[in-house]
């Protein structure tokens, strides 16, 4: 047995470009942890997801409110998103971890012993949704650069695929069950649950083997280290112009509570037991693309702004939908093309980065993708009140489809390539070729002009 860093992490005869089975990385005893103890704890916060904005609509009345701890949740990753990228490169993302992990729990524990005892108000939720965000400015880099530490470069790809069928598996879970306390004994008991879920993801990491951790050089203290990370990024086009496009499908696309309520009220006049319908019809299509992306070895930029693109589409084609069976059977395949863009931009971005810089740049990946939500909430959620859902979906579908064009051409230009359009046979379609591939010359006079290949 190998003693060197990582040793048992990947398979050895695994190369970048292979194919991998759906659950490759459950060969790693370190990730196998992992991914069981988060199972439970994402179970728990959905629970208290539901259970939160539930509790904070009794307590006011007010969708506003609801609207107000969501903020709170989202903003400090907006605001402080890149100094958490700082800490996860410079101190041990395990020990990171524990300790995020260990906070979260206390503030669901806090929670259920203030709603239990009958004391809790709207502000003791807004102070507690404020800690979860800060927490999760050191917590969401760690996490997810924690991943390579555990499987390195080679089963990256899969291990970010297989993360996201967790949490949305959960989703499928999380929501119905906190449903079923809430109308039996009440949500504190779901506050309960999540303050408790966190023991697992705990357990797992001081389980783990630290000498099978594939670590990255941590980066010591030092002045103008956020800088440098900006700087990376500006150097590196093709890490840019992702996170670019990252930040406008997160901002204008990934408003599904917003549209699918609208669409639920405005357009199919039903209530709450169709909305839930619909978010489970999504959660189920972003299962199948995190578990199809998990079989994929490796893929392309283009790959990623292809599935943009598509995503954008989709979208499209939904805020027209004709009846309400059309805008159903669209959901699971929104929640296919949504979760293949996501992902297979975060692995994209992880493995192209250098590993002394990647808790910087992951941080700068979530705080544009969740960070627009603020922003973009609003604004989606105003254009359905003044105009109608449909077109408040399309908006926001229309600005995700020009970001995917837009930066398809961007990458292109860098990369020294322009686009083809070809009706010649066998050469039909669209494509990128090199820019110095031009146009044939013109045939001599009088030679014979071979047919295309």
């Amino acid at each position: 047995m190998s003693s060197g860093p990582g040793a048992g992490s990947a398979p050895a005869s695994l190369t970048e470009n292979d194919k991998v089975s759906t659950f490759g990385s459950f060969q790693v005893r370190n990730y196998r942890i992992h991914f069981f103890g988060n199972a439970i704890s994402n179970i728990g916060t959905w629970m208290q997801r539901i259970a939160q904005d539930w509790l904070v609509h009794e307590l006011t009345g007010s969708a506003a409110a609801v609207g107000v701890t969501l903020a709170l949740q989202f903003l400090p990753m907006l605001l402080f998103g890149l100094y958490g990228g700082v800490l996860a490169d410079r101190f041990d993302k395990r020990m990171l971890l524990i300790g995020t992990q260990a906070v979260l729990g206390v503030t669901g524990l806090s929670l259920a012993a203030l709603t239990f005892t009958g004391v809790v108000n709207v502000y003791h939720v807004y102070a507690l949704a404020l800690v979860v965000g800060l927490v999760t400015v050191v917590d969401n880099p760690a996490r997810q650069t924690f991943v390579s530490d555990m499987v390195g470069p080679r089963l990256l790809r899969n291990a970010v695929s297989l993360n996201s069928a967790n949490f949305q598996s959960a989703r499928l879970i999380g929501p119905a069950v906190a449903g079923v306390l809430i109308a039996a004994v009440g949500g504190a008991w779901a506050f309960l649950i999540n303050g408790l879920s966190f023991v697992a993801p705990i357990i797992g990491l001081l389980m783990m083997r630290t000498s099978e951790l594939t670590r990255a050089e941590r980066v010591p203290r030092g002045r103008g280290q956020l800088r440098e990370g900006l700087r990376y990024v500006g150097g590196r086009p093709d890490l840019l112009w992702v996170i670019v496009l990252v930040g406008f499908i997160g901002t204008f696309g990934y408003n599904f509570a917003i549209w699918l309520v609208a669409f639920t009220d405005q357009v199919f006049a039903s209530g709450a037991g169709t909305y839930g319908l619909l978010n489970s019809l999504m959660a189920a299509g972003s299962v199948i693309g995190a578990l199809l992306a998990a079989r994929r070895g490796s893929s392309r930029i283009r790959f990623t702004v292809a599935a943009a693109a598509v995503f954008a589409v989709l979208l499209v084609v939904a805020s027209a939908a004709p009846n309400f069976l059309t805008f159903a059977l669209l959901m699971p395949l929104i929640g296919l093309a949504g979760m293949t863009f996501q992902v297979t931009a975060n692995s994209t971005v992880q493995i192209s980065t250098d590993p002394a810089m990647r808790g910087r740049v992951i941080s700068l990946f979530m705080m544009v993708f969740v960070g627009g939500t603020p922003f973009g909430g609003p604004l989606v959620g105003w254009l359905s009140d003044a105009f109608g859902a449909r077109i408040g979906l399309l908006g926001g579908a229309v600005v995700c489809l020009a970001a995917a064009v837009g930066v398809a051409m961007m990458l292109a230009r860098v990369g020294g390539l322009r686009l083809r359009i070809s009706l010649r046979a066998g050469r039909r379609g669209v494509a990128f070729v090199p820019r110095e591939e031009s146009r044939e010359a013109p045939a001599p006079a009088g030679a014979a002009v071979r047919p295309a290949a």
